[in-house]
């Protein structure tokens, strides 16, 4: 049975952001995962975690659905402090070093991941519309969503996890969004990375 850990990333603001969202795309990622035969494992970061515990559920899974609201163009801090503790805490088990030796010149930067043959898939909510990416005259400056991302998908990639196609819910506090649509769109997205 294929093993799937999701990670909610969400911080809090109440009256701002309270993480309904994020807990209905989760909700509709475990519905998905469980219909078609995965055990799923979660992390809510803001709950708390144990850093050994973490480190052996990212062993243990061979997916990681990572699912985050955009803050300040990037992940919420306690998803940072997450993956500060829990990475920096287990090298020699999710990555040897960063891959480069002494002795080899060939190894590479980055190529000291020990996840290989695990993937992992982001969910994002932002505020932006979509017309934002991939738009030269956007403000990302024609970056598109995976590119404006980099920094995490780095932090996987590091680790040797490979990258699946990332999945996005734009125009969160416009005020018409059509949830069931969005988690329609969510399940084609889970389609197409693990059927």
């Amino acid at each position: 049975m294929q093993k799937v850990l999701i990670i909610n990333a969400h911080q809090k603001y109440p009256g701002f952001a309270e993480g309904n969202l994020t807990q209905s795309l989760i909700d509709g990622a475990e519905r998905f995962f469980t219909q078609n035969g995965f055990s799923v494992t979660h992390t809510v970061i803001e709950n708390g975690y144990d850093i050994d515990e973490e480190a052996q559920k990212i062993l243990d899974a061979d997916h990681i659905f990572f699912q985050y609201p955009v803050y300040w163009m990037s992940v919420p801090w306690i998803a940072k402090k997450y993956f500060d503790e829990v990475l920096t805490s287990n090298q020699g088990k999710l990555y040897a070093g960063d891959g480069r030796s002494r002795e080899d010149a060939s190894k590479k930067y980055g190529s000291g991941g020990l996840l290989q043959g695990r993937d992992y898939m982001l969910s994002l909510t932002y505020n932006c519309p979509k017309s934002e990416f991939s738009n030269p005259e956007g403000f990302f400056e024609g970056l598109s969503l995976d590119q404006a991302n980099f920094s995490v998908h780095k932090i996987f990639q590091f680790c040797g996890a490979k990258q699946l196609q990332s999945h996005a819910v734009f125009d969160v506090y416009k005020g018409d969004m059509d949830l069931q649509s969005e988690l329609d769109a969510l399940e084609r997205t889970l389609r197409n990375n693990f059927l």
